[in-house]
């Protein structure tokens, strides 16, 4: 499959102070971003070959009413049945330049036109996560780095359903990420092979667990 994980999100409550959580485990936080008419602000952690984002909502109004309202960020995060995750996708080649499942453009305010998000038609199941392909990002040539909370190894996903939709089938097998149905929303991120030997089980603060 010409399709990868490149980074992903949880949403949490404003000012996203559950990342204390992660620095006091020995993650390094990147920075902080205001999504100009997304109504989202966030705190990152980068590592070598991806992303963790957490995410908040600034501003209600703004997003729902803003470009991005179809995201129904508002409805997620006051859903207790709801998903808080994200997953945002690119091409490992520029070989096939297909969009990877159905869905809808969003053209964010915080990039100029046509750089336009491509995200999947499951948007309007607030049970599954968002499924977020960048077209116009080209392929990217990661960097694997030894040594806890460097670089990612997997990505797990368990999603409180029966049955996944054609969109999260049609991402299930993406570089770097496994889907399942499950109990409840829950991801388990893997680093550096699990090479330590340790796990973490951040609930219920986050709904992640971490293993290196």
């Amino acid at each position: 499959m010409n399709l990868e994980l490149d980074h992903f999100f949880i949403l949490v409550e404003p000012e996203a102070n559950v990342a204390n959580l992660l620095v006091e485990l020995g993650l390094e936080e990147s920075y902080s971003r205001v999504h100009a008419g997304q109504g989202t602000t966030n705190r990152c952690f980068k590592f070598s070959n991806s992303m963790m984002e957490l995410l908040w909502l600034r501003d209600e109004e703004e997003a729902n009413n803003g470009p991005a309202s179809g995201l129904r960020f508002p409805e997620r995060l006051s859903d207790e049945n709801a998903s808080p995750f994200g997953l945002i996708f690119n091409r490992k080649n520029s070989d096939d330049l297909l969009m990877p499942f159905n869905g809808w453009s969003y053209q964010p305010d915080y990039f100029s036109a046509p750089n336009a998000f491509h995200i999947g038609s499951n948007s309007d199941n607030l049970t599954e996560p968002l499924c977020i392909y960048v077209p116009f990002m080209q392929p990217v040539e990661r960097t694997i780095e030894k040594g806890p909370f460097k670089s990612i190894s997997h990505v797990h996903l368990h999603v409180p359903v029966e049955s996944l939709s054609e969109e999260l089938q049609a991402v299930s097998h993406s570089g770097g990420l496994s889907i399942e149905c499950g109990v409840e929303h829950l991801m388990e991120v893997t680093f550096n092979q699990k090479s330590c030997g340790f796990s973490k089980d951040l609930r219920p603060g986050l709904p992640l667990i971490l293993h290196w």
